[in-house]
């Protein structure tokens, strides 16, 4: 495995406008600014905490997986992710552990990092992400 840190934790939110002056005026976490990733539905707003992030992830639309997370569980902690510059070996290292997986292959999302996600019964409940930075 190539993984080498935590670089970000997802949380979701019904409205980032609402959960945003806590992150950004309270904490005091620096906003970066936001984007709409439309093949998940979702608006991610991106907060800096050291080296790592906060992404607030906000539903574009009733059917997403973050609007269909709040109606079932409440805003809160989504999916951590860890950064890897080799997400294909990872992925298959998973595999060939009988890792369940959700993604088989990388799909792009915010900032056109190559992700996947790895199910939860496989890493004792917690969602988790791979990614890597764009090329």
């Amino acid at each position: 495995m190539t993984i080498d840190k935590i670089d970000h934790i997802g949380i979701a939110v019904k409205s980032i406008e609402e959960a945003l002056p806590y992150y950004r005026d309270i904490l005091g976490l620096e906003y970066m600014g936001s984007e709409v990733v439309e093949e998940q539905k979702v608006r991610v707003a991106f907060l800096t905490i050291g080296e790592s992030r906060i992404e607030l992830l906000e539903p574009t639309s009733p059917d997403s997986p973050i609007a269909k997370f709040i109606e079932k569980r409440g805003g809160g902690i989504h999916h951590i992710a860890v950064r890897t510059d080799a997400i294909h070996s990872d992925l298959q290292k998973h595999a060939e552990n009988d890792v369940r997986l959700i993604d088989n292959e990388p799909r792009i999302g915010a900032h056109n990092m190559r992700i996947a996600f790895i199910h939860p019964k496989s890493t004792s409940g917690v969602l988790l992400e791979i990614c890597e930075e764009p090329e």
